[in-house]
């Protein structure tokens, strides 16, 4: 309708600069016809029709200049309203951001421009907005979008802001080069994001994560631009949420190495190349209750790669459903000749998000003939465990075959005792930073008495990892601790060490 007011508006200009300089002209040629009709007949009006034509040129004159000026400023009004309409039929219905074909297409105009006027470029995802769905609701979740988006018009005035997908969104401004103002920028959002804002009825602190790329200085084209702001964003995730990471280009050779890492570590689950190692738990009694499958990838270049590099970047890809299964797979065949009935599995909290994972697992079990009570599943603080939430439903999952639950690293994340209230747990496994100085400070050795007594009056074991000492284990003996893993009392040894090790005890008795 807009449109079309405006079509209206340069028609009617139209019409009348054109009926103006018509009347202009009629008058001129009026008055040159009745000059020349006088000259004819010997009649002088030179003083009457001079006037004429002088005046009627100017007026016809003005009408044209006025037209020119008036027609330009109702094109310049309908291509306003048309851009502005395209802009609305662009935006995300609920954020007011936009779409992400319109917003790519308005990055890839600047940038194509960049060279005159630099292009910032940040990529911004919300944090733990899951779990805000999963605990609060979606429509939770949404206002935590929309404030995040508003967040970002007010401080960063003059950017086209877009959503990318769910909770993706990305950010480009001109005339900024400095990677070092724009990091301040986005710290400023992230801090208006920290300060406790209405969500569902209660204060709530959101976080983000950004990554920040400048063209021309990290890319000439758009598609670049975003896939290294989009590295940095990984890195900025990786290294625990909540911060701005630039683009550098040693980001590039971590890439790389994770790229190689992805590459090799398919192909060893795939060539049956990785080894599980198991290390013993033991009983207040002194006898082991259980063994822990610890998977190692020992690599014939780069020898052992640690599981704190390969497991993160399995869990980045397809890679940590085949990983889990291999191991599943491993330790079931491994179980006949284990030293004790139960053990532990790591399962990390991107395996817990797939729907069927505690279905795979009971068939993995099933076909090699064992119960669910031989297993132990050990998850960290990391999986959101909220009611309804698939991590929660695959857990319930397993406990009903018979599998213990255990929380690893417990006292290491941040809802500890939100754990204990929303799920039963059979284990709780104290992380080992309250271990190594137990015996020197205080406080440390207070929260290891705090959580065997509330274990306790729940019915929940308590094991303590990293014992190293003997004064350490004295000291977790005395404050109520059930079970004890560490190098002290017994390394991780793969199968055939594991045996031996039975074997040469056996006959030196």
């Amino acid at each position: 309708m807009r449109t079309e007011l405006s079509l209206d508006n340069i028609l009617a200009v139209y019409r009348g600069t054109a009926l103006g300089a018509g009347a202009a002209g009629c008058l001129i040629v009026f008055a040159a016809s009745e000059a020349i009709v006088a000259r004819w007949f010997g009649v002088g009006h030179e003083s009457l029709v001079l006037p004429i034509v002088v005046g009627s040129g100017l007026a016809l004159m003005s009408i044209v200049v006025w037209g020119y000026f008036s027609l330009r400023r109702a094109l310049v009004i309908a291509e306003t309203r048309r851009c502005e309409l395209i802009a609305s039929l662009n935006r995300d219905a609920l954020t007011g951001a936009f779409n992400r074909k319109y917003f790519l297409d308005q990055l890839r105009e600047m940038v194509r421009a960049a060279e005159r006027m630099p292009v910032a470029y940040m990529q911004i995802d919300m944090d733990h907005l899951k779990a805000i769905n999963d605990g609060s609701g979606h429509a939770t979740g949404d206002q935590a979008l929309v404030r995040l988006v508003r967040t970002l018009q007010e401080l960063v005035p003059g950017a086209v802001i877009g959503r990318l997908g769910g909770d993706e969104f990305a950010l480009a401004l001109t005339g900024v080069s400095s990677k070092a103002a724009l990091k301040r920028v986005g710290e400023r959002v992230l801090e208006a994001l920290d300060r406790p804002g209405p969500l569902a009825g209660r204060d709530v602190r959101l976080s983000a994560t950004m990554g920040i790329a400048i063209a021309p200085a990290d890319a000439g084209d758009a598609d670049t631009l975003i896939s290294k702001a989009d590295l940095a964003l990984y890195k900025g995730k990786n290294g625990g949420r909540g911060q701005v990471i630039a683009f550098e280009r040693e980001l590039l050779s971590e890439e790389r190495y994770q790229r190689f890492i992805e590459r090799e570590l398919r192909a060893a689950i795939l060539m049956d190349e990785l080894e599980v190692h198991y290390q013993p738990v033991f009983g207040r009694d002194g006898r082991k209750r259980s063994v822990e499958a610890l998977v190692r990838w020992r690599h014939s270049v780069r020898g052992m790669i640690s599981p704190g590099v390969f497991v993160p970047i399995a869990e980045q890809s397809d890679l940590i459903a085949k990983l889990g299964q291999w191991v599943l797979r491993r330790v079931c065949s491994d179980v006949a000749r284990l030293p004790t009935e139960m053990v532990a599995i790591n399962v990390s909290a991107a395996e817990l998000r797939q729907p069927d994972y505690a279905a795979r697992f009971a068939e993995e079990i099933a076909a090699a003939g064992l119960l669910g009570a031989r297993f132990i599943v050990e998850i960290t603080e990391t999986a959101p465990l909220h009611k309804n939430s698939t991590e929660r439903k695959n857990l319930e999952f397993l406990r009903a075959l018979g599998v213990l639950i255990a929380v690893d690293d417990f006292g290491a994340g941040h809802a500890s005792l939100g754990y204990l209230r929303d799920l039963s747990f059979d284990i709780l496994k104290i992380d080992r930073v309250y271990v190594a100085e137990i015996t020197s400070r205080p406080v440390d050795s207070m929260i290891v008495e705090s959580i065997c007594k509330i274990a306790q009056s729940l019915g929940v074991d308590v094991i303590a990892e990293g014992v190293e000492t003997p004064e350490q284990h004295a000291a977790l003996l005395d404050l109520g601790c059930t079970g004890f893993q560490g190098f002290l009392l017994g390394r991780p040894l793969s199968l055939g060490a594991e045996i031996a090790a039975q074997t040469g005890a056996v006959q030196a008795a």
